[in-house]
């Protein structure tokens, strides 16, 4: 099913915004991934700001499972710069080799500290925010 149908329609307007491709009928998966390609780099996101971007917020794991694959998909997908809602790298283990998750957060200038992003509130992006939705 589109995800489309599950969105109210003006959050469905500017999703087409979201992928220049002028695609109407992507799936969820497709769509996570185009939002969390726009995270700048040295912020990071949560699983549930991607699900309420696109207007499913009770979705928060199925970002989870879209970040889980996300190291097959081209273009890249920055999944390193998407945790939980308190700042944890709670998708660490999903990265290989181990410790790749917070090397790749440390080599943008993110500090992280017993697995959790240091200052997550100045870095957080937000992508309803920053996106216009």
């Amino acid at each position: 099913m589109p995800l489309k149908k599950q969105i109210p329609p003006s959050a469905s307007e500017k999703l087409n915004h979201v992928k220049p491709s002028g695609k109407k009928d992507e799936n969820f998966f497709s769509l996570v991934y185009e939002v969390a390609r726009q995270i700048p780099k040295g912020r990071v996101t949560s699983y549930g700001a991607i699900a309420a971007c696109l207007g499913t917020r009770l979705s928060a794991r199925m970002v989870g499972w879209a970040m889980n694959g996300a190291g097959n998909v081209r273009p890249k997908v920055p999944a390193h710069r998407v945790v939980n809602r308190i700042g944890m790298l709670s998708g660490k283990h999903h990265f290989s080799p181990r410790g790749s998750m917070e090397k790749l957060l440390r080599k943008e200038g993110i500090r992280v500290k017993n697995d959790q992003v240091v200052d997550f509130d100045k870095l957080f992006w937000d992508p309803v925010k920053e996106l216009g939705f």
